[in-house]
């Protein structure tokens, strides 16, 4: 569920936002300054590579990657994007909002407020508990960007924003057996997607592997399951409670980690795990 920035598909959009009055109300607040600010460079050269993680998305969010303050890695992020002559805004704020005109990001929409600011860059930041989880850079004037306009952003774990948030995108946040949240990076839930005929189905995604609850057999049906799911199933003796739950779930693994066995309030379920290919044509 990684997002994409989009640009020509929203330039019709975009363009329509240039001429509000400003931004929308509560995009930015006077907030609480952090223990510890950032206080390196507001212009940070990005560089696009071919990989997709953490190192990989660092590169390209240049100065908003480092401003963050994540408890784990780095979830998302990205660099400049052009835009034409009437969209950049006219204040750092109207810049602001630009990014989620364009970017259309799967962060918070409101509660920013600035971090540092320099005579052409303004540095937004969304907090959680004193710490940066989104960053956004907006620059002026920079080359074929006119006005004010988004430069780099980036964004901590969904699973480290208040819950409104990462249920409001579709993430299903687990926890430990400390009732810690866990980062969707290690573990998530989804419905199958109504385009493909799945939405009688579930994925469970644990560490690169994915996990399938299938009642109705719509992916068995389609091969693209190692083995069937059961809906009723006693619990092996070799499975083992990983302490992680989610609402109405709690997650046991063998050694083998072949099949997901989910504890319910009705009983154990067995998902078995996909195979490589989980999407549809």
């Amino acid at each position: 569920m990684r997002r994409g920035i989009v640009a020509v598909a929203v330039l019709t959009a975009v363009s329509a936002a240039g001429c509000d009055t400003g931004p929308p109300p509560g995009l930015v607040v006077k907030g609480t300054p952090p223990a510890s600010p950032y206080s390196g460079p507001l212009h940070v050269p990005t560089r696009n590579t071919e990989g997709t993680g953490p190192r990989a998305l660092r590169l390209a969010s240049g100065a908003a990657g480092r401003a963050l303050e994540c408890d784990g890695e780095i979830f998302d992020g990205s660099g400049p994007d052009a835009w034409s002559a009437a969209d950049g805004g006219d204040t750092p704020e109207e810049g602001l909002a630009r990014y989620f005109d364009m970017a259309e990001p799967q962060d918070p929409d409101s509660g920013y407020r600035v971090e540092r600011r320099s005579a052409d860059r303004v540095l937004y930041s969304y907090d959680v508990a004193g710490r940066t989880k989104v960053a956004v850079v907006v620059a002026r004037d920079q080359k074929d960007r006119p006005g004010w306009g988004p430069e780099t952003n980036a964004s901590c774990d969904p699973a480290e924003l208040p819950a409104r948030y990462a249920a409001a995108w579709g993430w299903e946040v687990w926890t430990d057996g400390h009732g810690r949240r866990l980062p969707v990076t290690r573990i998530s839930g989804s419905a199958g997607s109504a385009h493909c005929g799945w939405q009688s189905a579930h994925f469970l995604r644990l560490d690169g592997r994915t996990y399938v609850r299938d009642p109705d057999g719509v992916l068995g049906r389609d091969g693209l399951l190692r083995a069937p799911y059961r809906g009723d199933v006693r619990m092996p003796a070799a499975a083992h409670d990983t302490g992680y739950h989610y609402p109405g779930r709690r997650l046991w693994l063998t050694d083998d980690r072949n099949t997901a066995y989910v504890r319910t309030s009705h009983g154990v379920e067995a998902w078995p795990r996909a195979k490589e290919r989980t999407g549809c044509d």
